[in-house]
């Protein structure tokens, strides 16, 4: 044992980890670009609406993110998490690689229009069902290899750091942190040179960097094969939550037992690897008739978990699924927030390409401005990591500063306030354009596009309280064989806030008469929509504050085998029985 103990320093760590924080970066630096700017490539160069660019591009985000989870289950069950990444990274490769081939082969997409009035007018070739079927083939083939990759190449850096080692366990919050540093590096890489190339030189040329850069990426992340520790799948903790409600439904006119220990649990001496054993808690109790073992002669003979696991779960199992079902309405109530980050990837987008992009002789490219958000959480972090924390800690009492729920809470505040603002400044670019006599004019109206600055920088400190706050409160939350699930869960609340954005535009068309509907901002009532949205979000966080109140932290005693980790009140951990 112990000498297998001095061999485990030669793998994992943070040289080890180097290579994810590189393929994290190469990857988002990819996809972060194209998220901001495929609108403009909808809309001028594939000749949609502005409407069919605007839900074109949510419902390949939602799709991309929603997929994480079955990009989690392949890893979790099938494939390692390196496998996983390599995999899913080469799918990307593809999708880029075949929307590179249709923006640089004109045959393969439809005529430009000669400016943008023309398409505002409906005077422009329409798309062909073939073009449309290979852009479409591009995109979620690339929705689908970077759900692969990012549901397990995160997971893969933090398995670099083995969590039953204290020294190493500490380590891990700054492994989060810097791995968000790499994410908002390639974002802020991305959002300027990419999108300046897509903007000024070609999009030919913007979609083969982003395929070299995945390539480079999958290169670097096989480099690291050699320094890795590597996951051994064992098991989707979907398909234990499934096992546990269809066991409680099977056993629903079964009497629970008085006693817990009349229970089914795998206890340390039965176990042959190390796990997490989980206390029964009096929430939801309907589930925890999955546990109950039945007292026929028949079936005391097949109570085994492993051969029967569709007719008898353990405890843990059973509260692992109460902890997923406990987060399920803050999940709900942070949706909302990514519908609002939608309208910043499409809307103000579009805004911008109204608005006067030059800084002296400079043109800023209006699918740029994100990178205003992603500069603020780039410095912001550390300063909140190692300032604002230690910091409110004295006062709190609190490791973390604030409690992550509180962390996401003033995330949403934020949002609100940014919708708020966005509508502040439509309503004063569509005066301009009256006032100038520029409404039908396909001339940048003489106001400078860093108006939509405010905005941006507003939601980027929303989306960096919310975004690390979720990622913090799944993983510190989540039992230690459901941290992969918990991470693709935080995705699948961008997913469903871009599918809700489709959803909001299309309704509001329908009941308004047509705020959205006229093609031509000017024309527009953008900025009533933005109004509206601030007002729903201001509704979500009064839905998001009683869920708040409702959730209780997993505060218990956690027993595993060899130490019992004993949580105070402050959340602070002490190992003991070692």
């Amino acid at each position: 044992m112990r000498s297998q103990m001095n061999k485990q320093p030669k793998l994992g760590g943070f040289r080890a980890a180097l290579y994810v924080y590189a393929m994290v970066s190469l990857e988002n630096m990819a996809f972060l670009a194209n998220s901001v700017s495929l609108f403009t490539y909808f809309f001028g160069y594939m000749n949609f609406s502005l409407t069919k660019s605007a839900n074109t591009l949510t419902n390949f985000l939602g799709t991309a993110y929603l997929l994480s989870l079955f990009g989690g289950y392949i890893s979790e069950t099938y494939l390692s998490r390196f496998k996983t990444s390599i995999l899913f990274g080469c799918l990307e490769v593809v999708g880029y690689g075949i929307l590179t081939a249709q923006a640089h082969f004109k045959q393969l997409r439809p005529s430009p229009c000669k400016d943008m009035t023309s398409n505002i007018l409906n005077q422009c070739e329409k798309s062909s069902n073939s073009q449309v079927a290979m852009l479409f083939v591009g995109l979620y083939l690339l929705a689908l290899g970077t759900s692969g990759t990012k549901s397990s190449t995160p997971g893969l850096g933090a398995d670099q750091f083995d969590e039953k080692d204290p020294k190493e366990a500490a380590k891990l919050p700054s492994y989060f942190n810097f791995l968000l540093s790499s994410v908002t590096f390639g974002a802020i890489v991305g959002i300027t040179f990419i999108v300046y190339a897509n903007q000024n030189v070609g999009w030919d040329l913007a979609f083969a960097i982003c395929t070299g850069a995945m390539g480079l990426g999958i290169l670097i992340l096989s480099m690291g094969n050699s320094v890795f520790r590597h996951n051994v799948p064992q098991g989707s903790p979907l398909v234990r939550i499934m096992q546990v409600f269809v066991v409680a439904i099977r056993n629903r006119n079964l009497p629970l037992p008085e006693k817990t220990e009349d229970l089914h649990e795998i206890h340390d001496q039965e176990a042959n690897i190390h796990r997490e054993i989980l206390p029964k808690t009096d929430q939801f109790k309907f589930l925890d008739r999955a546990a109950i073992v039945r007292t026929t002669i028949q079936e005391r003979s097949s109570v085994s978990t492993t051969k029967e696991p569709w007719r008898l779960c353990t405890v843990t199992q059973v509260e692992e699924t109460k902890i997923i079902v406990r987060m399920l309405p803050i999940i709900l109530s942070t949706i909302f927030m990514n519908t609002c980050l939608a309208q910043l990837q499409t809307f103000s987008v579009q805004q911008s390409t109204t608005m006067d992009p030059y800084v002296g002789s400079f043109k800023v490219p209006g699918p740029s401005l994100p990178v205003i958000p992603f500069l603020a959480m780039f410095f912001l972090v550390p300063i909140y990591e190692y300032i604002f924390v230690p910091l409110v800690r004295r006062y709190t009492g609190i490791p973390s500063g604030i409690r992550q729920l509180q962390r996401i809470g003033f995330g949403l505040v934020l949002s609100t306030i940014s919708m708020i603002v966005g509508g502040i400044v439509e309503t004063r670019r569509l005066r301009v354009a009256r006032e100038q006599n520029m409404v039908d004019s396909p001339d940048p109206l003489p106001m400078t596009v860093f108006w939509l600055a405010y905005q941006y920088a507003i939601f980027g400190l929303a989306d960096m309280f919310t975004m690390v706050g979720m990622l913090d409160f799944f993983y510190a939350e989540t039992s230690s064989g459901m941290k992969s699930l918990g991470t693709a869960i935080s995705w699948c609340s961008y997913a469903f806030g871009y599918y809700t954005s489709t959803v909001v535009v299309t309704i509001v068309n329908k009941v308004s008469g047509g705020w959205l509907a006229s093609n031509n901002l000017n024309r527009d009532k953008l900025n009533y929509f933005y109004y509206l949205l601030a007002g729903l979000s201001a509704v979500n966080f009064g839905v998001y504050l009683l869920c708040a109140s409702w959730y209780k932290y997993k505060n218990e005693g956690v027993k595993q085998m060899g130490s019992i980790q004993v949580f105070d009140e402050n959340g602070m951990t002490q190992v003991t029985g070692l």
